[in-house]
């Protein structure tokens, strides 16, 4: 659910701050070994990553993308709470269908294995049932793939209420292909012995297995999530419909994870909220309200951040979330400028919106690129960009850098009220004037003895008030 709050008084630490220090204030100790002696219930387990080996399958593209793909799935492990010992990549024409690199290689991932004293091999893509098993079974260690390492760290960092029920729906709609078990947890489960005489009416025989048990109680789950996440969209609809009934612009953020989305709604309304150098560090919309550099109000929502092969279990969880963002006026695309291959993040970004607008009926809200961390960014990098992405605004959400601009192009970006009214006001009722200057946007103004006279740009509702006051009879 979209967190409506406001900024910390002068002195006293933001909301984002304190989130910050208790997030900081434990870390998993790495060294302890979480080595398993039977994998048979691995799927069971929460995941708790202490010392990892990276693998990856250079399949397509250049050797430096393969190379940065690990390098993102190293600093999402991290981001998990764990230590990266090792990466190997393998150059394939595809991957193995049945171990994912291969039986010979993975006898030598074995000895990197054993020779790291690894706990847990990640895989950076996501590996069908029978994948995790061979590999679990020939490594003696827990495997994982790209997609449950960032369910994890949603997990982890999921703050609200829904927020929470989107990544546990998200967790078990990604298990539910992968139960699996061996020896006693396929048994039958019947009354008594099954076939036997004691089994009773109706229970002799095989019964129900554990593996469909464990699969119907986990649907049962997911349908229950489902309508708990229904009931908190229809609260977003809500909120939302008196945004709409009473014309308020929105923006919505929307960028790569780790871009400086939180900074930048930090930077342009104060708002105080989490702010760390690392992926996913905040999930949770938070919608701030702003004005224009001429006065019009809007409101501002920091959405949840994208990545390369985002799980398509968290896009459809998210769902709702996203949707904030496709029924916004305006989308402020933040795109990391000190990023080694920043056009490569502007596509993962368009490729996730594009899937959420093959789910609409409407377009989707135009796009401002944002390129963020200019302070950071060698001045060759910008000039790339600046030719790349000609429309672009660049700034620093750090030191404030360009942020004024990007203020004066949201203005001119925004919709704008539609009948142009000039009226004299008088001083008895301020109160209009409050919602011209609010609502509308003022292109003149002048005290005279009489009232307040006003050429404005309003909405029709607003027009329909001043009528009495209007000096232009048939307002444009």
């Amino acid at each position: 659910m979209t967190e409506l709050s406001y900024p910390a008084p002068a002195g006293e630490v933001s909301t984002g701050e304190l989130e910050l220090e208790d997030r900081a204030s434990l870390r998993r100790v790495a060294g302890l070994s979480t080595e398993l002696s039977d994998i048979t219930e691995v799927e069971y387990r929460q995941l708790r990553l202490e010392r990892v080996v990276l693998v990856g399958v250079w399949t397509e593209g250049t050797a430096a993308q393969s190379e940065a793909s690990l390098a993102e799935l190293a600093r999402l492990a991290e981001t998990a709470g764990s230590e990266v010992l090792e990466g190997v990549v393998q150059r394939r024409t595809k991957a193995d269908p049945a171990t994912y690199i291969g039986s010979g290689k993975v006898r030598e991932l074995f000895d990197v294995v054993v020779a790291t004293e690894a706990d847990t091999v990640v895989c950076d893509g996501e590996l069908s049932p029978g994948q995790l098993r061979q590999l679990e079974a020939r490594l003696k260690v827990k495997v994982i793939d790209r997609t449950a390492l960032i369910l994890d760290i949603f997990a982890q960092h999921a703050r609200s209420k829904e927020g929470k029920a989107q990544v546990e729906l998200a967790q078990l709609q990604y298990l539910i292909p992968r139960l699996r078990g061996w020896g006693e947890s396929l048994s039958r489960q019947a009354g008594g012995r099954a076939g036997g005489a004691n089994g009773g009416v109706g229970l002799r025989g095989p019964g129900e297995t554990k593996l469909e048990t464990d699969r119907r109680r986990i649907n049962k789950r997911v349908a229950k999530l489902r309508r708990e996440i229904a009931g908190m969209d229809t609260i977003r609809i809500t909120k939302r419909g008196r945004r709409v009934a009473n014309e308020v612009p929105s923006v919505a953020i929307v960028g790569y994870t780790n871009a400086g989305k939180s900074s930048l709604l930090n930077a342009i309304t104060g708002a105080g909220v989490l702010v760390e150098n690392a992926l996913f560090a905040t999930l949770d919309p938070t919608t701030r309200r702003s004005t224009t550099p001429d006065g019009r109000t809007y409101t501002l929502t920091d959405t949840v951040g994208f990545v390369r092969h985002l799980p398509h279990q968290l896009v459809d969880a998210f769902r709702s979330t996203l949707d904030e963002a496709a029924d916004a006026d305006l989308l402020l695309h933040v795109v990391d400028g000190a990023d080694p291959a920043p056009e490569e993040q502007v596509a993962a970004v368009r490729e996730v919106l594009a899937e959420i607008g093959r789910h609409r009926s409407s377009a989707l809200p135009p796009e401002l690129i944002v390129i963020n961390k200019a302070d950071a960014a060698d001045e060759l990098s910008l000039v790339r960009l600046r030719h790349l992405l000609p429309d672009a605004v660049v700034v620093s959400a750090r030191t404030g850098e360009g942020v004024g601009e990007l203020l004066e192009t949201i203005a001119d970006r925004l919709p704008r009220p539609e009948v142009t009214v000039e009226a004299v006001v008088p001083y008895t009722r301020g109160e209009l004037v409050a919602r011209v200057h609010s609502d509308g946007e003022v292109l003149t103004e002048e005290h005279l003895p009489e009232g307040t006279r006003l050429c404005a740009r309003v909405r029709p509702d607003l027009a329909s008030a001043l009528q009495a006051y209007a000096t232009n009879p048939s307002p444009a």
